[in-house]
């Protein structure tokens, strides 16, 4: 017998080994674990579901099913469901396509990839639309277009505002053109319900892209979004297919949206519901204050001391000032007290003032004179300029909005808010903002504290002169009420951006001036050194403005004006923008336009 052949014939039988307790690996019952698709931990499903579906290891944000967001966000008991049951076609007659929607119909238990109704957060009613990514990825079908373009339609019909959560791939690829077209129909249906004056937020979750970021996505009045949610028209795959170049890290999130302009705010999950509830209980109290009436004539006094400089204790009719101011000289004339303040400084000492490091800036006015302030972010065109800062607050009860040109407290301060310089999109940025307070009736006051508009050659790559120019043209036929406050320096053009108002008040030390003295000095006589001469010769002080009737309102500051010292300017302001806003009531939106007008017609 062959040696090889009785290796074959006679197996080598392996010794029988028993595994000890450390070596069997336990059974896990379905649904008891998870896998984190941001870290790849597993977790265990009942902590992430108590955690409002994020990762409690990474933090990460995973998708949060439409019931359970809606159970989350509103009111026990108030959600009431609306167009449930729509039937999906097959427009391309794709096979497969309808098994597919009936298995996820009951893996899911929804109807299609969006739930839409009307709920309460708070006390505010409102119609809901929560789209679900578990559902072939959120995905635009033909259904999902028409269940929110019918509950836009409802909404404008109810007056109600609505807030729409995202979530989606896109347009839904197995329903060809019909898909695309939702992208057309949903925006239409919002576009009839801004003009009737009513509110859209959107809330953009991960992912968001494709044909929603497209349309409905990124019309909201607001735009929020949960942290690093994926956002774009193109997605990261196909985007690095095409130029062939790996993307950098944070590319196409929520931050890096914010940065370039195309979001208002980064809402963590657990907040969602208090920023909501405080957005649009704003937006109801608008609606409860807005009211205008004809002008009658009985409007309230402004009081007239040494505290309040104002060249009248009782505002004429319009018609009346306009036909008396157009063409003919505003000056004003100051009285005993007033010109012996003015005496005080030379004009280059109240310039040197304006500058001082210590002096209040614009987030101390907002802080200290109004209540919740919520900032809102970007010109929905390229970026977030942070020289100038804008949003929503209570004053004395009363919604508003409020815009302020930002100098730091530091050198980092100022760098990160470029020295209080704005670029294109800081202007922008403050108009989207104003045009929103007109289009809800919220009075705008804003604080100029500038040294100029920005004049580096990105700015003017990006239209820094346009700019400027249309905050100009919009701003003198805004149909709200405005008040302009320069707080520091108001550097030409730059401050005028936003200083087309129905009045314009001026803090004691501040200045206003077609160009700094230097600057001034440098052109008409060759030497910077000048520019206490120069300053002098500008009539830039608030009593040269005062006198010659470009500002209403001189606010006194006391001796080395700081934050300790703050507090009966602020008092100061508080009563007279009290007094500002009850007269503006009297007018009708037609007056206060004409009277803006004459106002800059006269000088």
């Amino acid at each position: 017998m062959k040696l090889k052949s009785i290796f074959k014939k006679t197996p080598v039988t392996k010794p029988e080994v028993k595994e000890t307790a450390s070596q069997i690996k336990p059974e896990v019952p379905e649904g008891l674990l998870k896998r984190c698709n941001k870290c790849g931990k597993g977790i265990f499903t009942e902590d992430y579901k108590k955690n409002l579906y994020i990762c409690p290891k990474c933090g990460g944000y995973l998708r949060m099913p439409a019931q359970k967001r809606i159970e989350f966000l509103t009111e026990a008991d108030s959600f009431e469901e609306w167009d449930t049951g729509l039937s999906t076609e097959n427009p391309l007659h794709m096979i497969g396509y309808p098994d597919k929607i009936k298995a996820l119909q009951d893996k899911t238990k929804l109807d299609e990839a969006v739930v839409t109704g009307k709920a309460r957060i708070g006390e505010n009613e409102v119609a809901l639309m929560v789209m679900d990514g578990r559902f072939l990825m959120a995905s635009m079908g033909e259904v999902v277009g028409e269940k929110i373009a019918r509950g836009v339609e409802r909404a404008t019909k109810e007056k109600l505002p609505v807030i729409i959560f995202t979530c989606s791939g896109g347009a839904r690829m197995q329903e060809g053109m019909t898909s695309l077209m939702q992208m057309a129909k949903t925006s239409a249906a919002l576009k009839r319900h801004s003009d009737a004056g009513l509110l859209y937020i959107t809330v953009l979750t991960d992912p968001t892209t494709g044909g929603v970021t497209a349309s409905f996505a990124m019309l909201g009045d607001i735009i929020l979004a949960e942290p690093k949610a994926l956002i774009g028209f193109a997605g990261p795959r196909v985007i690095e297919q095409t130029i062939h170049k790996k993307l950098p890290k944070g590319f196409q999130r929520s931050e890096f949206l914010l940065k370039h302009g195309f979001i208002d705010k980064i809402v963590e999950r657990k907040d969602m519901k208090t920023v909501l509830e405080q957005i649009l209980t704003m937006h109801r109290l608008t609606t409860k204050h807005s009211g205008i009436v004809k002008n009658t004539g009985a409007v309230s006094e402004i009081k007239t001391d040494l505290n309040t400089v104002n060249p009248s204790s009782k505002r004429e009719d319009v018609q009346a000032v306009s036909n008396k101011n157009a063409g003919k000289s505003r000056k004003q004339k100051l009285s005993l007290a007033q010109k012996k303040r003015a005496g005080e400084k030379t004009a280059w000492e109240r310039v040197l003032t304006s500058r001082e490091k210590d002096r209040p800036v614009g987030e101390d006015y907002i802080y200290g004179l109004f209540e919740e302030f919520i900032e809102f972010h970007g010109d929905r065109n390229f970026g977030d300029d942070a020289a100038i800062c804008g949003g929503i607050a209570y004053f004395q009860g009363k919604p508003v909005t409020v815009i302020a040109q930002m100098k730091g407290k530091s050198t980092a301060e100022n760098i990160a808010r470029n020295f209080g310089m704005p670029e294109p999109e800081g202007y922008r940025k403050a108009l989207r903002l104003m045009k929103q307070a007109e289009k809800f009736h919220r009075p705008i006051i804003c604080f100029v504290d500038t040294p100029g508009a920005f004049c580096g050659m990105e700015a003017e790559e990006r239209g820094q002169g346009e700019a400027i120019a249309r905050n100009l043209y919009e701003m003198s036929a805004l149909k709200t009420p405005i008040l302009s406050i320069l707080i520091g320096e108001g550097g030409s053009g730059g401050a005028l951006a936003m200083a087309v108002a129905d009045e314009v008040w001026i803090l004691e030390n501040a200045v206003y001036s077609i160009l700094s003295p230097e600057g001034y000095a440098a052109i008409l006589w060759k030497d910077g050194s000048q520019a206490a001469r120069a300053a002098k010769a500008m009539k830039l002080t608030s009593y040269d403005l005062y006198k010659a009737g470009f500002v209403e309102k001189i606010i006194p500051e006391p001796e080395g004006y700081t934050l300790d010292s703050i507090i009966n300017v602020f008092d100061n302001l508080e009563e007279n923008i009290s007094v500002f806003l009850e007269n503006s009531k009297s007018m009708t939106e037609e007056e206060r336009v004409e009277q803006r007008y004459q106002r800059f017609r006269s000088m």
